[in-house]
């Protein structure tokens, strides 16, 4: 039996909240009216395109609030959506395309496919909601505002909401489908969860292509809150993080538990606390420490809430709130939301609580399956045999856990070898298959480095055993060497995916389980690195280099390595002397913790990714005045020491 529609959620919203905010952006605040009216005109704009119940909605806008402003329209067309994520690479974006089958894209991002439109009845960025069809017909569509709800109408809770895509074992990302029905009921239940009202403001932080997204918009459309969106998709670092929550009086934000630990990292840095109007963080995605949680509970203001779910059940399916038990050795995942049942099983039996199992997921909020793979949806949407509902299923999620005393879920690891790098669910053989496709390579895997886990390391056996180095060392890919293995990768992989630092090694040790001993790979790692920095002279003072012409080989030096620049690439200001260079250096080296760091090593090829940027720019503006205002983005057009530096000798030269 469904309940109501997600937009009868809205609709209520709309009438009881007409004038209230629900969407804030950088430049204006669109009303619960304003957005109704405009998304009634691009309905029956997409309804004129073909847009119905079953068929679905394309969407690759380059900022958040018409992407929010898109869904809705979809869902009001009678269709799903889907959301085209702009960090990946070209190759795969395009499949996504012809995969999803969208009757009609909209977007105008420098990611749009081909015929992607954006209706008319503008929505401005910075002015009002102007109307610039009167007869509200979509630009000549065929359809008006009436026929696009009627459409709407005609949807019932089994046709599909939305289509998003996860990582998949086979090398292709699964698209998952998620009904009208699930939709709705989760957008209530996480509201009621945590309380919201039409007071609250929810900062919109995710990926738009990451399922975080839905949790960020329908919660708060369902009671009446608003939305706050971002001027466009860059990632916010931690500082600006903060500046944004407490200039838009944002009351919960949803973050990723590296986010997190990055934001909560920085607030220490300064003693600060949490802007005075947010009450709640919702943190999720890895597992979380318990000393940092209770931290956080000591001195900060805001609560957190940690959560569990996965896309194909709806998002997230367990909060724990409220204060962590002094004892506690793990945060819990929590209990289940509304219309969601939890159990641990093993060879699909319920096990009673206390014991360990697989976590299994049942109830309305599960997906109906995986796009065009009837397979893979029967292999993890499963009968229960033990449900009094005749066709009553479970997804197996493939995680390890078990019911605690207090009706908690604890997550215990991982039945499989899947892993989460930053929030996203990975099969490593996915990237193992696609290195092992390079010539020269015969064994390949990956696994997340020990200390932070959120970069993927990976360790490569060559096809010439004369290009090995000796049994039980590893030797640290780079330059040249490296970007042989990369660039295939970086082709087809999303960013988070594609391994940043490479090992070669002779063989790859086994443990006595027969599997490869990733210990044991990541300790010949660890004395590598200790040889390179051992190898590596002292730089002299004011030259800030770590390394240079003259410096030998020697036993812990890299594969590949191209000769140190001479000059500064791109025209920026040279730096090879005194001050910046030497901050900008010892920044990059203790950011990355690679003390033998160069001033011509690139950040990304020696482990750094956009949580490590964020902090690398908030300690740079800590210290050096010309970085205020740049983006951790600027990383990308000026990766090395040397040039980050003379970036910032530009910016200075121009101020004065």
């Amino acid at each position: 039996m469904t309940g109501p529609d997600v937009l009868d959620r809205w609709d209520l919203a709309v009438r009881d909240h007409a004038d209230g905010p629900a969407l804030v952006t950088p430049r204006r605040v669109l009303s619960y009216q304003d957005a109704d009216r405009l998304t009634d005109t691009w309905a029956a704009s997409l309804a004129g395109r073909g847009a119905a119940p079953g068929k679905l909605v394309g969407l690759a806008f380059g900022d958040p609030a018409r992407t929010v402003l898109g869904m809705l329209a979809a869902l009001k067309a009678g269709a799903g959506f889907t959301v085209l994520d702009d960090r990946l690479p070209p190759a795969a974006r395009a499949e996504l395309v012809v995969r999803t089958a969208a009757t009609v894209w909209l977007g105008d991002g420098r990611h749009a496919p081909e015929g992607a439109y954006v209706p008319d009845g503008a929505y401005v960025p910075d002015g009002a909601y102007v109307p610039d069809d009167p007869d509200g017909d979509g630009g000549g569509s065929g359809a008006g505002a009436a026929d696009g709800t009627r459409q709407a109408r005609r949807a019932t809770g089994s046709d599909v909401a939305y289509v998003l895509f996860t990582s998949g074992s086979t090398g292709r990302p699964k698209g998952t489908v998620i009904e009208r029905d699930a939709l709705s009921r989760f957008a209530h239940a996480v509201a009621e969860r945590l309380g919201l009202t039409p007071g609250d403001r929810w900062l919109q932080v995710a990926s738009l292509g990451f399922d975080v997204l839905i949790e960020e918009v329908f919660p708060a459309f369902a009671v009446g809150a608003a939305v706050v969106c971002r001027e466009d998709t860059r990632a916010l670092d931690a500082e600006e993080l903060h500046l944004t929550l407490a200039r838009t009086r944002t009351t919960v934000v949803e973050l990723s538990t590296q986010y997190w630990l990055e934001y909560a990292r920085w607030l220490d840095t300064r003693g600060a606390t949490t802007p005075g109007t947010l009450r709640t963080v919702v943190v999720g995605g890895e597992r979380m420490d318990p000393r940092r949680y209770r931290d956080w509970q000591a001195r900060q203001p805001a609560a957190l809430a940690h959560v569990y779910g996965l896309t194909e059940c709806t998002v997230s399916s367990t909060f724990h709130t409220g204060p962590l038990p002094a004892d506690a050795e793990e945060v819990p995942l929590g209990t289940p939301l509304r219309d969601v049942d939890i159990s641990i099983r093993r060879d699909g039996r319920p096990v009673p609580d206390g014991e360990s199992g697989e976590i299994h997921i049942g109830g309305p909020l599960l997906a109906r399956g995986f796009l065009d793979d009837e397979a893979a949806t029967a292999r993890r949407f499963v009968p229960d045999p033990y449900a009094a509902d005749p066709g009553a299923r479970l997804y197996m999620t493939g995680d390890l856990g078990r019911i605690d005393a207090d009706g908690q879920l604890v997550f215990l690891g991982r039945v499989d070898d899947q892993i989460k790098i930053r929030g996203h669910r990975l099969e490593p053989a996915r990237v193992e298959r696609a290195l092992c496709e390079a010539a020269g390579v015969d064994q390949a895997v990956v696994f997340p480095d020990p200390g932070t886990g959120t970069v993927l390391w990976a360790f490569t056996v060559p096809a010439d055993p004369t290009t090995a180095p000796p049994p039980g060392e590893a030797v640290r890919l780079t330059g040249t060497g490296r970007d042989a293995l990369v660039a295939p990768l970086e082709a087809q992989l999303p960013d988070w995916a594609v391994p940043r630092v490479l090992y070669r090694v002779s063989v790859l040790p086994k443990n006595p389980h027969g599997k490869v001993d990733k210990r044991r790979l990541a300790a010949w790692a660890t004395t590598a690195a200790a040889r390179t920095d051992a190898s590596t002279p002292t730089a002299p003072p004011g030259t800030g280099s770590g390394s240079g012409p003259g410096t030998g080989p020697g036993p812990g030096s890299v594969i590949g390595a191209d000769p140190p620049a001479t000059r500064t690439p791109d025209g920026a200001a040279e730096s090879g002397a005194g001050e910046p260079l030497d901050t900008v250096l010892a920044l990059f080296r203790e950011v990355l913790d690679a003390p033998g760091l160069g001033p011509d090593d690139d950040f990304f090829d020696h482990g750094g990714q956009s949580l490590l940027a964020m902090r690398l720019l908030t300690r740079l503006r800590e210290v050096r005045p010309t970085a205020g205002g740049l983006r951790a983005s600027a990383l990308f057009s000026h990766p090395t020491p040397r040039r980050l530096a003379g970036a910032l000798a530009d910016r200075a030269t121009a101020r004065t």
